[in-house]
């Protein structure tokens, strides 16, 4: 029996894939400081899981296939705090943000239609289109430019009469790069010149370092009268280190796209009901948990960018938000080093896991030499996991050297 093409073209994942070499690693007695992976360890919130805990009712009924009242109740209000003219009508909760990327394919696009995005992107984009035989388009950014957009005119050129639309994150994974509110706005207009769509992913907004501020998609399209054009992705997940959650929001205006994700939602039945109501309680803390957060992960930034600049040769700009950076190593082949790392190298009992660069990339070869970093560690274990980083990649290298 064979599979389907789609199940056959369905990509890996580079976060995850590595995942039996680590279980091996930590079986032969191996630490392995998880940098792989955007899994926060700061606490969630307590007042989040009391909401868990508090749940009284007799049966853990079905909810609405939109999502509570309460919860999107909740999310318009935090939009509306940010000057963004949403009524919770026009939000729809999603099994994560994940769901509500696919439901955005499904609702904008058919089969072979394409999506324009910015690679390095995130990498469940590429799973996603597949799902939604939908094709992406990539332009390429590049590190020595902080992975910040190329000239218009290189966006424009690679619309075709298959695009549909544009999608972007920003603070950006794997990148940690902001846009500026004139690169959003360029993606708007274009969207508006071309007929497109603009999907702005905003799942790390408040992750802005260094007087930052995250420019939403909503409030240019708001501005440019193209608000039919705009959908929003977000999600609790990192704001409030609730990814095991899944609870995500797809918001837009344009009644069309709204009633189709509604559809794809009622199939599915519902989103998870018990986190929406923690969903409700995180919205009511975002001043007192987020800002202390967001400067915690900021040192670990730090933290990261001077592991990294102990490294010869290595190529990185200082991410500007979110908690990745993805910088080129002088490795050659960034794949093979992260399964080296799991397989062969550890120092005092201790190695670390990264996700190779190029499964961030639709273009074949691309990323050959970039690794994404999480820093989603403590500030000393971080310390500790950068020191092993570059004593991995000065062994890596000898390897190299003695083997040609």
């Amino acid at each position: 029996m064979e599979l389907s093409q789609r199940g056959r073209l369905m990509p890996a994942s580079p976060i995850r894939r590595l995942t039996p070499l680590a279980d091996a690693a930590k079986a032969r007695g191996t630490q392995v400081y998880h940098l792989n992976i955007g899994q926060p360890d700061i606490p969630t919130p307590p007042e989040m899981l009391d909401a868990l805990r508090n749940f009284r009712e007799p049966v853990l009924a079905y909810g609405p296939s939109s999502g509570l009242a309460e919860t999107r109740a909740a999310m318009a209000g935090y939009l509306q705090d940010l000057g963004w003219p949403i009524a919770p009508s026009e939000v729809l909760v999603t099994e994560g943000g994940s769901e509500a990327i696919l439901f955005a394919m499904n609702a904008i696009c058919d089969t072979g239609d394409e999506i324009l995005v910015f690679e390095p992107f995130y990498t469940n984009y590429s799973g996603f289109a597949c799902m939604a035989g939908v094709t992406l388009k990539a332009v390429e950014t590049r590190v020595e430019d902080g992975y910040h957009l190329p000239a218009r005119e290189v966006i424009e050129a690679a619309i075709g009469p298959k695009t549909r639309a544009i999608l972007y994150s920003s603070p950006g994974n794997p990148t940690g790069t902001v846009f500026t509110p004139a690169e959003v706005a360029m993606l708007v207009d274009l969207a508006v010149k071309h007929d497109l769509y603009v999907i702005g992913d905003e799942a790390y907004r408040e992750f802005a370092y260094d007087g930052r501020t995250a420019t939403g998609v909503l409030g240019v399209a708001s501005e440019a009268g193209a608000m039919d054009r705009a959908i929003l992705i977000d999600s609790i997940s990192k704001r409030f280190s609730a990814c095991g959650a899944r609870i995500g929001f797809l918001v837009t205006q344009n009644a069309g796209v709204l009633d189709a994700a509604l559809r794809f939602g009622q199939a599915r039945l519902c989103p998870p009901t018990l986190e929406q109501y923690a969903a409700v309680a995180g919205y009511g803390l975002l001043q007192k948990y987020v800002p202390p957060m967001i400067e915690e992960y900021r040192r670990r930034r730090d933290t990261v960018m001077a592991g990294l600049r102990r490294i010869p040769g290595a190529v990185c700009a200082v991410p500007e938000g979110a908690f990745y950076v993805q910088p080129r190593l002088p490795v050659g082949d960034a794949d093979a080093f992260a399964q080296f790392l799991l397989n062969d190298f550890s120092v005092d009992g201790r190695t670390v896991m990264v996700a190779p660069g190029n499964g961030f990339y639709a273009t074949p070869g691309k990323g050959r030499e970039e690794i994404r970093i999480a820093y989603v560690l403590k500030e000393a274990d971080l310390d500790v996991a950068m020191g092993l980083l570059v004593r991995a990649v000065e062994t890596w290298n000898a390897r190299r050297a003695d083997a040609t």
